[in-house]
């Protein structure tokens, strides 16, 4: 039996995984599941359970569970999304007119689809409570990756809306009432407290690839971060960094390099990677490629959205310090300092003159990539529109891209942020000492020097750190929004790229507005979002958020 489920999951389903290669079945179950199949063994209980990995996939920078399957971080100063008209253009919309996001229409809320979500896994712990025939060792196992992933959901929507409806079992009455904020995080840190007590270390054999200690630990660090509980966030990823495994070694550990820390599908064995969700061709697949390669790889689709300016002036140069960009703030044909700025650059961002897939990068006008003006067109055409293009979580073994689907593995977690959560709850509990020395583990790795900071200047350096080592990988608009400073950063500005054209032998470049208007970021979008109008009309108990009245 146990041959016939994985060779199943190999031709249907998505795995999830922790540092390990793993598929499983995502069942589609029904509005209501059969108690007499899915209790009838284990093998048909863990199918159902499978369905529930799949989450992390859902809203990934992969999936399609929020924001049309856009990234957010083209909400942000990071990316620019070519596109000026509603759907693929919602980055735009959004920004420049937050006032799109009301009651009846947010394209980032998941407020229907992830009660729907939470439904099933409570009934999953109804059903497992009442009808397993199991051991309790069994049933506990069940219970802890469940709540693991009730847990999951509920985060998504409290970085949302803070003042959520707690269920803990399939609602038996039409009107439940909202939970404060804080009951909101204790019913999340109660269900990972639960997983991770009774979470292995490491798996192997037929459970490897399921959930482990780690993973809920490194997640419950993030949580708790967005909850403001500081020393519980600071606990959770202390504990994720000094697990062990059953020789004594690290279970996890920084790539030696970082360009090494994403995955690819030739290697699953990525010891960074704290959760990781993988693909498989044909199914499942994903077109990151086809959307985000430059024109040059695949004109159709292609380059969607390309960084901006101040997120390549982000970064420091290898060896520490920062290059002065006011030559290329005007018009100039001097050379910007790519190649002197550091790693984390190099993968994550390709420019005019880099190599890539045995070509260069012509991020010129009428270049063999190209570069358009921010409105002139709908669509990019593979273009770009800042002179840059991604180069993070691209496949550059991805030789045919429009015959060929995706599978480089989403890494929902991986120990550098574990890291930055560390030195950001020790920073806020005034553990200067481990706030420090988190920090210059990640810096070190991509030979950046650390100097002991306190106070407003550590903040501000391990904000700054985020930006660059998490860039493109969906956290930089919700950490703005949680830090409170997203109608400060996000509000009233326009970002920039540049315009480069062939001069001789050398190049111009023209430093260029790529947003025709200002953003706008209103102060209760930094708050929440609103609660549904569908949901205030069936539920009575429930009113909408002070803000949004």
């Amino acid at each position: 039996m146990k041959t016939k489920l994985y060779t199943l999951i190999w031709a249907c389903a998505g795995i999830l995984s922790f540092s390990a290669c793993q598929d499983f079945l995502d069942p589609t179950p029904t509005d209501r599941y059969s108690d007499k199949i899915v209790w009838q063994n284990i093998e048909n209980t863990n199918l159902y359970l499978n369905g529930f990995y799949t989450y992390v996939n859902v809203f990934s920078n992969f999936g399609s569970g929020h924001f049309g399957g856009l990234l957010t971080d083209g909400l942000t100063d990071q990316l620019k999304y070519a596109c000026n008209t509603a759907g693929g253009g919602n980055s735009n919309l959004y920004a420049y007119e937050p006032t799109r996001i009301t009651p009846d229409q947010n394209s980032l809320g998941i407020w229907n689809d992830t009660y729907d979500r939470i439904r099933r896994v409570n009934e999953f712990l109804e059903g497992l409570e009442m009808y397993a025939p199991y051991e309790e060792e069994v049933k506990t196992q069940f219970e802890a990756q469940a709540r693991f992933f009730r847990a999951y959901l509920y985060h998504q929507l409290m970085i949302r809306h803070k003042s959520v409806i707690l269920l803990d079992r399939p609602a038996t009455q039409k009107d439940n009432p909202r939970a404060t904020e804080s009951e909101g995080w204790d019913f999340i840190e109660k269900d990972l407290d639960f997983a991770a007590g009774h979470m292995p270390v490491t798996r192997s054999g037929s459970e490897t690839g399921r959930l482990t200690k780690g993973a809920v630990l490194g997640f419950k660090s993030r949580c708790m971060l967005f909850a403001q509980r500081w020393d519980k966030a600071k606990q959770a990823a202390q504990e994720c960094i000094d697990l062990k495994d059953s020789n004594g070694a690290p279970v996890y550990q920084l790539a030696t390099a970082y360009k090494d820390a994403f995955g690819s599908y030739y290697t699953h064995n990525n010891k960074e990677a704290v959760l990781e969700f993988t693909y498989a061709d044909p199914a499942p697949s994903h077109n990151f490629d086809k959307k985000y390669v430059p024109g040059g790889d695949y004109p159709t689709l292609a380059a969607e959205a390309t960084p901006t300016q101040e997120m390549v002036e982000a970064y420091e140069l290898a060896g520490g310090g920062r290059p002065d960009w006011s030559k290329w703030h005007g018009t100039t044909t001097e050379t910007p300092p790519y190649e002197q700025l550091e790693p984390r650059f190099h993968a994550s961002i390709l420019y005019n003159g880099c190599d890539w897939k045995d070509r260069t990068i012509e991020a010129y006008v009428g270049g063999t990539d190209g570069w358009m003006q921010y409105g002139s067109d709908y669509k990019s055409n593979g273009n770009s529109t800042t002179g840059y293009f991604l180069r993070k979580y691209l496949d550059e073994a991805n030789r045919e891209v429009a015959t060929t689907v995706s599978v480089q593995p989403w890494i929902e977690i991986r120990l550098a942020e574990v890291y930055l959560n560390l030195a950001e709850a020790a920073a806020r509990s005034n553990d200067n000492t481990t706030a420090n020395n988190a920090l210059r583990t990640v810096r070190s790795r991509v030979g950046l020097p650390h100097t002991l900071l306190q106070g407003d200047a550590l903040m501000e350096a391990i904000r700054n750190e985020r930006h660059v080592e998490l860039a493109f990988e969906g956290h930089r608009y919700w950490d703005l929004r949680r830090w409170e400073r997203a109608t400060i950063e996000l509000n009233n500005v326009r970002f920039h790229g540049l315009k480069i054209t062939r001069a001789g032998d050398g190049y111009t470049y023209e430093y260029v507005e790529v947003d025709n208007q200002d953003r706008i970021f209103l102060p209760r979008v930094q708050q929440s979002f609103p609660i549904p109008t569908a949901e205030l009309a069936n539920n009575l108990a429930v009113t909408q958020l002070d803000e949004w009245k």
